[in-house]
């Protein structure tokens, strides 16, 4: 995961991003990602018990039309 004063960029994604870094990358808001996810446009992965959302790289990458694989 990048430092806390490293900016997150297209380059050094970790493989599981968290709604924040998501919509950081993508430059929307963090409700938006959550209504993507409802709607299936953008796939979350439910970690613990609170159901926190995580979001494969592959899936923001594959969005973006981007390969996944670069």
């Amino acid at each position: 995961m990048p430092d806390a004063d490293q900016k997150l960029s297209i380059g050094n994604l970790p493989d599981l991003l968290t709604v924040k870094e998501v919509a950081q990358v993508l430059r929307v808001s963090v409700l938006t990602i959550k209504r993507w996810g409802k709607r299936g446009k953008l796939p979350a992965i439910r970690i613990n018990s609170r159901g926190d959302r995580r979001y494969k790289k592959e899936a923001v990458l594959s969005l973006l039309g981007m390969d996944p694989r670069y």
